[in-house]
């Protein structure tokens, strides 16, 4: 599914994210999920949101999934935001999420952005991964910041 990368199975344990959630729920069809996800990292972006961070454990950024309704073409949460240290302090304004303890699916996307993102999506939605709908995420590292040939990893829950 990811190009040239065999898919990874992973556990991982609980972590926190703070960042920005999605005031409402959002979903696939239509492309609104795309139109309410680019508002929010384009907020994310303008407000400078990672710099008002607090004890993040780097400057990777985490873009979430959470809280479905059903599968992939049900409502869903979407939060943008970083990993930090348990228990920081939340910036007035800004959300906390944690990441439950999870098995994941870990792909790859790779190539041009967004588009490279987009469908890896596609071919998610298409197969018949045992997907747990409970938490899946993306990781927006260094590697995803050339957008002519960007790296992002994406990490789907699973039932196992």
């Amino acid at each position: 599914m990811s190009k040239g990368n065999p898919a990874m199975i992973e556990i991982l344990p609980s972590f926190e994210l703070i960042g920005l959630k999605l005031p409402h729920k959002t979903r696939n069809q239509d492309g609104q999920s795309n139109r309410d996800g680019g508002q929010l990292w384009q907020k994310f972006e303008q407000e400078q949101i990672a710099s008002q961070i607090p004890q993040k454990f780097n400057e990777d950024i985490y873009a979430v999934y959470f809280d479905y309704e059903g599968d992939h073409s049900d409502p869903f949460s979407y939060f943008v935001g970083c990993r930090v240290a348990p228990g920081s302090t939340l910036p007035d304004g800004l959300d906390r999420l944690i990441i439950p303890a999870q098995t994941y699916q870990k792909l790859k996307a790779e190539g041009p952005m967004p588009d490279c993102i987009a469908e890896l999506w596609k071919e998610i939605w298409k197969s018949d991964l045992p997907r747990a709908y409970i938490v899946d995420f993306e990781i927006y590292g260094e590697k995803s910041k050339n957008w002519n040939h960007a790296e992002i990893d994406v990490f789907l829950s699973i039932t196992t």
